[in-house]
């Protein structure tokens, strides 16, 4: 099976940390693929369309070499994007899917991005300074101590592929207006959440799940950030999940290969 990784709002690849490493370890009969969104990482050059499903598009353009089927992994924002994805794929393109921390349109604008995250959110479009802006932006995702060295690598993956103002406003705006179809892409799906979550209200996730009949599962005390305050627990969420679906760890499905995608 191939995953792909997909981060959120002005997030690239390399701030999966640890997570994509910790996969391949776990499940060594699949293949991950971190990709970044437009306006990010790779493509920081590039403009960010302002609607999800340009930006859906945009990615599944950066997967035509990847055989089908897939399997979805995407955090915040990127989980917008692969929901998108899944409803618009041929059937049994997308085979699993697992979101994390994410929002849609059937929630409340402030269950979306919680009132108390604002002045935090217009604070951070004054920081100047690099270093400290990326310090802000780790301390409001997440809920663990702070790590100097994290913070070294937020701030040198800003420096080297900074996303520019116009993406993160372009990006902000497509994620408020996102709104999935009303039909199921799956049948079952790995629905992640943080009660902990600073950022965005964990009810979203759970409006989800109860909505389309989904697995929710809740972590106490994470913050918006999951993957990096307990990777551990992420992977074991997952392989709960696929275990009970028969899925095995060691040895992949034969590759298909879908064209024309």
């Amino acid at each position: 099976m191939h995953w792909i990784l997909l981060r959120g709002l002005t997030r690239e690849q390399a701030h999966w940390g640890v997570l994509p490493q910790r996969l391949r370890d776990t499940f060594p009969g699949h293949d991950f693929h971190p990709v970044d969104l437009s306006g990010t990482g790779t493509h920081f050059r590039e403009p960010s369309p302002a609607d999800i499903p340009a930006i859906r598009e945009a990615v599944q353009r950066q997967c035509q070499h990847i055989p089908y089927p897939l399997g979805l992994i995407a955090l915040s924002m990127g989980g917008m994007v692969a929901l998108d994805w899944a409803q618009h794929a041929h059937p049994g393109d997308i085979q699993h899917l697992v979101l994390i921390n994410t929002s849609s349109g059937f929630n409340r604008p402030w269950h979306r991005l919680r009132p108390k995250t604002w002045p935090t959110l217009m604070r951070l479009l004054t920081v100047r300074d690099l270093r400290e802006r990326e310090a802000q932006i780790l301390a409001l995702s997440s809920n663990r101590q702070l790590n100097p060295a994290t913070v070294q690598r937020w701030y040198s993956i800003q420096t080297q592929r900074p996303v520019s103002p116009r993406n993160a406003v372009r990006q902000l705006w497509a994620a408020a207006r996102f709104r999935p179809a009303d039909e199921r892409p799956l049948p079952d799906a790995l629905v992640l959440a943080s009660k902990g979550d600073r950022i965005v209200d964990w009810c979203c996730s759970e409006r989800l799940a109860e909505r389309w009949q989904w697995t929710l599962r809740l972590h106490p005390d994470a913050g918006h950030d999951l993957p990096l305050d307990d990777p551990d627990w992420v992977i074991e969420a997952i392989r709960d999940y696929l275990d009970t679906r028969g899925v095995p760890l060691d040895a992949p499905a034969p590759p298909r290969q879908s064209l024309g995608r």
